[in-house]
């Protein structure tokens, strides 16, 4: 089991998928990885040497923001947001759509599950 970034990746799955399962690091972050540490994309994690797994994290610790520190960017700055007052902080404290979606029907994944209102039958 490879450990990169505080997250075990799975041995089984090809290397450019499997560092796909850190938080911060997409497809093609993930290639362009791969292609920086000379290490092929298509080969499973259970057949890199440590020394390549070393590679890999040496450069994701040098310059990608990941995992436990980029959590803590967001979340520092939706509260700059928040205390700011600006209207995306009142979306976001409101816990409603922030990016101009409509309300009146839908958002349900952002507002939870429909509450029935009293006496409102037509």
């Amino acid at each position: 089991m490879a450990r990169i970034a505080g997250v075990n990746i799975p041995t089984s799955k090809q290397v450019q998928v499997a560092l796909t399962y850190i938080h911060g690091i997409g497809p093609s972050v993930a290639r362009e990885i791969c292609a920086s540490t000379g290490v092929e994309g298509s080969r499973r994690v259970n057949e890199l040497s440590d020394a390549d797994v070393l590679r890999i994290r040496e450069h994701i610790d040098a310059n990608l923001t990941v995992e436990g520190d980029l959590r803590r960017e967001v979340a520092v700055n939706i509260k700059r947001l928040m205390d700011l007052g600006c209207y995306r902080g009142l979306r976001h404290r409101r816990g409603l759509p922030v990016r101009g979606q409509r309300t009146h029907t839908n958002a349900r994944t952002r507002k939870g599950p429909a509450k029935p209102i009293a006496g409102k039958k037509k």
